[in-house]
């Protein structure tokens, strides 16, 4: 999928999946891209439009969005899990 988000697309491997993904964790979580920190989005750009919670929750439902617009089935069920 990150093929198709401009900004991420250089984290991608070749099938639409981070290159950074290993074993389905981030191998550079500690040192991840600023843009792949939902908590420091948060507070640099959005504390002062919209509650923490609420945030949270729309990153949530963009992300089902996007693995219901790729049909992956896998992704759908993570996030479902999160709801």
């Amino acid at each position: 999928m990150l093929k198709h988000i401009p900004n991420l697309s250089v984290y991608d491997r070749g099938d639409g999946v981070c290159r950074y993904l290993d074993k389905n964790l981030c191998s550079i979580y500690n040192n991840r891209p600023f843009i792949c920190n939902i908590e420091q989005m948060y507070f640099s750009f959005f504390s002062e439009k919209i509650g923490q919670s609420d945030f949270l929750k729309l990153n949530i439902e963009s992300c089902l969005k996007i693995a219901e617009y790729f049909k992956d089935e896998y992704l759908i069920g993570k996030i479902k899990q999160l709801i």
